[in-house]
């Protein structure tokens, strides 16, 4: 049986850190799932899975079709579903309605939503309806475009107290999670300690409640140059490179089959 938001949430309480990965597909997915407490289908897909440069073209479709397949292989971990641009930001009405066709169509447990103090009333309509949200502060690549690139957050006291304000409030207004992305450890450390709900971090140090990575940054399958956050537990790129040149090879010399 999947773990569950209260699962996860009674985890933050026990002092019991959360295991999270990404999963784009359902080979992934079955490898992951018995070790990871929480599966992300996250709109990284459009960097990691489509090429793409930002996030920004991923659609409710994709979205569905991945999350969908991922859902098949997983029986054990959470699964929550990215909310991709575009999908959530115009009215309250829409978010209902997409989040809606996600949870129906891929059978997950949560979404996640990049969120702004213009998304506490979307997080508030979702969580009333029995969607639980996953709230992402920090650094939202859905917002590329102001950035300008993929930038740390909270680098002053200003943009600390913002992304500090709008964590207490996501919560206030229904929250189940917060992911916590790209700023500085003390800062993040501050919203976990003052939140009841879980946090989970990418790119912000040790002290949230949970961890998760891009499957495919950690098992060295992406391309250089990756985030400076990311540990590289294997090189699977340059194995996989290698068992494809020796097929090649016999091919070649006519040793195969």
């Amino acid at each position: 049986m999947r773990k569950t938001i209260t699962d996860l949430q009674s985890m933050k309480q026990k002092k019991e850190l959360i295991v999270a990965l990404t999963s784009y597909d359902f080979q992934i997915a079955t490898i992951i799932d018995s070790v990871c407490d929480f599966v992300l289908v996250g709109d990284s897909l459009g960097n990691v899975f489509q090429g793409n440069e930002t996030t920004l073209n991923v659609s409710i479709e994709n979205m569905i079709y991945h999350g969908s397949i991922v859902s098949r292989a997983v029986k054990e971990s959470h699964l929550c579903i990215d909310m991709p641009f575009m999908s959530y930001q115009s009215s309250t009405e829409d978010a209902l309605r997409n989040a809606g066709r996600i949870i129906k169509a891929t059978g997950a447990e949560s979404v996640k939503l990049e969120i702004s103090f213009d998304s506490l009333n979307t997080i508030n309509k979702l969580s009333n309806a029995g969607i639980p949200v996953v709230a992402h502060v920090g650094l939202c690549p859905q917002s590329f475009n102001m950035y300008g690139g993929y930038k740390k957050q909270g680098k002053n006291k200003s943009e600390q107290e913002y992304i500090y304000t709008l964590s207490k409030e996501a919560e206030i207004n229904g929250a189940s999670i917060l992911v916590i992305e790209g700023v500085p450890e003390n800062l993040a450390n501050k919203i976990t300690k003052s939140l009841k709900i879980p946090t989970i971090g990418i790119g912000a140090g040790k002290k949230c409640d949970g961890q998760i990575l891009v499957t495919e940054d950690l098992l060295g399958l992406t391309p250089s140059p990756h985030p400076s956050f990311v540990k590289n537990y294997s090189n699977l790129r340059t194995t996989i490179k290698k068992s494809i040149n020796s097929y090649k090879n016999e091919v070649k010399k006519n040793k195969f089959p």
